[in-house]
């Protein structure tokens, strides 16, 4: 299996951003997805920098996906989109069926990102048939529901999973980020900036619930499925998806990749990461369970 690194989903300033995929670049990770997912306001970095970016993680030895926004409200925001679309040199990841029309109209290969609800086999099929290389699975499917669409997933393309991070849950028009600080949408300041990694929301009996992270509405936990990565592997997965934190980033990327190659038991690397991160994590939707669950 291949080992990942997500879009960030997150709003940091310019230099953390590039300090960020600079240790990522001499990470051992094999994929790395750039570019605004979420909100389109967020505009610290470029269509320019994120191409920068990606030349100097090519010249790292790692292969680059640029990703589109995944809910798309504007004229602007199409527009952007087909730039990324007709960038002439790294691969698309759709986050949105507008973005999936735009690269099949342009014969590109691409990746189905994790929000085009790619449900049964039937969309397997269709992807495969626009020209789809590899797919993301959703969130909230199940080990079994994987199992299944595996069995008979069309020839030459690939399956990611989600494996670490806050999932990304849903998306609105509405920024909560904002509504929280009494601001308007259209007057938000960029609030979502004051959260590294997004802002907590508890219950009225104070247990932590869900992530707000502008339009993104985000698990309370982080997911983690380092402990399920060989039977990841036995269900034929091809890539795993470490989603950018802003913190111990680089422990989490090496937990995973030692499992992978072999040379870390998934127990104990699972304890030495704890022991680093400590926090709480959930994995339950791979269990088929509710998503905050853990097994």
């Amino acid at each position: 299996m291949k080992l990942a690194v997500g879009p960030l989903l997150y709003l940091w300033s310019r230099e953390a951003v590039t300090d960020f995929y600079a240790r990522v670049a001499a990470s051992p990770v094999d994929i790395v997805y750039l570019g605004e997912t979420v909100c389109s306001k967020r505009r610290f970095l470029t269509l320019a920098d994120w191409q920068m970016l990606a030349e100097r993680l090519v010249s790292a030895g790692k292969e680059v996906i640029l990703s589109t926004l995944t809910l798309m409200e504007s004229e602007s925001e199409l527009r952007t989109m087909r730039r990324i679309v007709a960038n002439g040199q790294y691969p698309i990841e759709a986050n949105d069926m507008a973005a999936l029309y735009a690269v099949t109209e342009a014969e590109e290969a691409f990746i189905a990102g994790p929000h085009i609800n790619t449900y049964n086999q039937a969309t397997l099929e269709l992807l495969a048939e626009l020209g789809a290389r590899r797919w993301v699975m959703p969130m909230e499917l199940s080990r079994d529901t994987l199992a299944q669409m595996q069995q008979k997933r069309p020839d030459g393309l690939q399956t990611e999973v989600f494996v670490y991070g806050r999932m990304p849950l849903a998306f609105s028009a509405r920024c909560f980020t904002a509504r929280n600080r009494n601001l308007p949408k259209d007057d938000c300041r960029l609030c979502c900036g004051d959260y590294a990694d997004g802002l907590p929301l508890g219950t009225q009996e104070g247990e932590g619930f869900l992530t707000l992270n502008g339009i993104q509405t985000q698990s309370g936990l982080v997911c983690n499925l380092l402990t399920e990565l060989s039977a990841l592997e036995k269900l034929g997965v091809d890539v795993v998806r470490l989603s950018p934190q802003s913190q111990h980033m680089e422990q989490v990327i090496t937990a995973f990749h030692d499992v992978i190659q072999g040379n870390a038991e998934p127990e104990s690397a699972q304890k030495e990461l704890s022991a680093v991160v400590g926090e709480e994590y959930c994995n339950g939707y791979w269990f088929g369970e509710p998503g905050m669950a853990v097994r």
